[in-house]
């Protein structure tokens, strides 16, 4: 784990706390519930409700009741949000900000590749990302303001990418052979 990451979870004493806050402080105008946040940290439900539970009590996530589901979001209007929503950016670092927002977007898997991933000191990340939802490009402008890069994203279906995958793509061949890191799931 990076220095950044390990430093959160210390702080926040919990690694489901310090997951569940960079989820809700990366993607502050989505709304989530216990269930599909415990399957996007691939964590425990009953730790994540507990965590949504105690940061409710300190204000900084709020929780709505839609038909009988309890959704959870960010609270833009806590005195702590955009101090919180800076230490994660800085802990987590850009992969980690994309990645957050990327399990937010249901992507299925996705990498950076391209010069950023090979080390070089370049101010544009190229990622590849198959199955996200629409609301992927928005939450991305938000972290090249963050961060002060440009992000060139790639964005397929499950389907187009198992199709191209077959037929040895050209396109998809170059993104795939050189050096990636990966994000999320496997390409």
């Amino acid at each position: 784990m990076n220095h950044g990451g390990y430093m959160l979870k210390s702080l926040f004493s919990s690694s489901i706390r310090a997951d569940v806050l960079s989820l809700l402080l990366n993607s502050p105008d989505e709304q989530f519930y216990i269930r599909e946040i415990s399957k996007l940290l691939r964590k425990n439900p009953s730790g994540v409700k507990r965590e949504l539970d105690n940061l409710e009590k300190m204000g900084i996530v709020t929780s709505e009741r839609i038909v009988n589901l309890k959704y959870f979001q960010a609270n833009k209007e806590s005195p702590l949000y955009s101090e919180l929503k800076n230490l994660i950016t800085k802990s987590l670092g850009l992969p980690g900000a994309i990645k957050a927002v990327l399990r937010a977007s249901g992507a299925k898997a996705a990498s950076i590749y391209g010069p950023y991933a090979e080390g070089d000191d370049v101010d544009t990340v190229d990622l590849f990302v198959i199955g996200a939802s629409s609301s992927l490009a928005k939450e991305l402008k938000d972290i090249e303001k963050r961060f002060d890069y440009k992000i060139n994203c790639t964005i397929m279906e499950e389907d187009e990418y198992k199709l191209k995958k077959k037929k040895a793509d050209a396109n998809l061949k170059r993104i795939l052979s050189g050096k990636r890191i990966t994000l999320l799931g496997r390409l």
